[in-house]
């Protein structure tokens, strides 16, 4: 009984925490980071978790319980989703994943309550819900590649891979450990959800930046009030000095030392080259240089220096391709699909013109100076 008590203390201690670093994403983070919802989300699957596995919770039942239950067993999704959002600048919600996820969770409702009523229904679905379970953190864990090179180069890039890694495989082990029908062991997995909650307060700590003036930013987003009018108005008045300072440095970075070349270049990198937080460099691009995103901003840069290049005619020999890789684009395929947006020409068909532009003007030169 003893040990009961003290696994319960520890449980409830965890959902504690669990839920203060929720509730810290969701007010203070969710305006200047897009992850904040999906962390936040993955704090009340844990809270979930530890609830539906301590001592005492109910084994079969539809009533009060399966709401808990289908947070905790929907938590593989979150997890995806929430290593999606951190590696892939591209990523986005959409409808079909809140559909993976309600058909999770269901399995998981399914498979917690029907042991005693349907159990030809429920062993099935247990197992398929602990395959899914295996699978989705795999598929989490792979996002890491997509910002390897990125993550590596700072400190909080490098505690973030493992600790995606290390959730990723505790959620791993929790499923093959119910697939190859081990005993519950209780003391470990309460250590594994004490770890889980100090993992995400780590997260909270190293990946969100200390919010100085973020109130002010929400208010002035969100807000209707004198507060949020007086906070548009000072965004409208013009660059601050610190402001100014910052694009010049920016600038300096992109124009001089060519930074946009850099593979594997995130927002987050750039801000910590520049010593800022994120959710201020994107508004840097965003309302100060005036660009629709990070990705718009790089390729300004990138296309530029590729016209460039196709329309010189001492380079008039070397490879498109080399030419995208030099200017920082990964591969030929988005390089095309850019230039094509931004020109309306392929970059084939810009050379050839550049070059036959500039040597018509050039044989106009010369038969004038004749």
């Amino acid at each position: 009984m003893a040990m009961t008590a003290l696994e319960l203390g520890l449980r409830g201690a965890v959902v504690a925490l669990f839920l203060v670093v929720c509730a810290v994403l969701l007010l203070r983070y969710a305006a200047v980071h897009r992850a904040a919802h999906l962390g936040a989300a993955m704090g009340v699957a844990g809270a979930a978790y530890a609830i539906t596995t301590a001592p005492f919770f109910p084994a079969s039942s539809f009533g009060w319980s399966s709401p808990f239950i289908a947070l905790a067993m929907g938590s593989p999704v979150i997890f995806w989703l929430w290593a999606r959002a951190m590696f892939d600048e591209r990523f986005a919600l959409r409808p079909w994943h809140a559909a993976v996820w309600t058909l999770l969770a269901g399995l998981g409702v399914v498979s917690h309550n029907c042991w005693t009523i349907w159990p030809d229904l429920a062993g099935p679905c247990g197992r398929v819900l602990a395959l899914a379970t295996i699978g989705f953190s795999v598929l989490g864990i792979a996002q890491i590649p997509k910002g390897w090179r990125s993550a590596v180069t700072t400190a909080r890039g490098r505690i973030l891979i493992a600790l995606l890694i290390g959730i990723g495989l505790q959620m791993m082990f929790a499923a093959a450990a119910g697939l190859a029908a081990m005993p519950d062991l209780s003391i470990s997995r309460s250590a594994a959800l004490a770890l889980g909650a100090f993992a995400l307060i780590a997260i909270w700590m190293i990946l969100f930046d200390p919010p100085a003036s973020q109130p002010a930013v929400a208010r002035a987003h969100g807000g209707t009030g004198q507060a949020a009018r007086l906070a548009r108005s000072l965004a409208n008045a013009g660059p601050s000095a610190s402001s100014q300072a910052a694009l010049n440095h920016l600038k300096h970075l992109m124009a001089t030392e060519r930074t946009y070349r850099q593979e594997g270049l995130t927002i987050g990198v750039l801000a910590v080259r520049l010593g800022m937080p994120e959710y201020r460099l994107r508004t840097l691009i965003n309302d100060g240089l005036g660009h629709r995103n990070f990705n718009a901003f790089l390729n300004r840069y990138r296309l530029d220096e590729a016209k460039a290049a196709l329309a010189d005619a001492g380079q008039a020999e070397v490879p498109v391709l080399t030419i995208a890789l030099d200017a920082g684009f990964q591969s030929l395929a988005p390089f095309n699909r850019a230039f094509k947006a931004d020109t309306g020409l392929t970059p084939t068909e810009f050379r050839r013109q550049a070059i036959a532009g500039k040597t018509a003007t050039d044989e106009v030169e010369i038969a004038g100076s004749n």
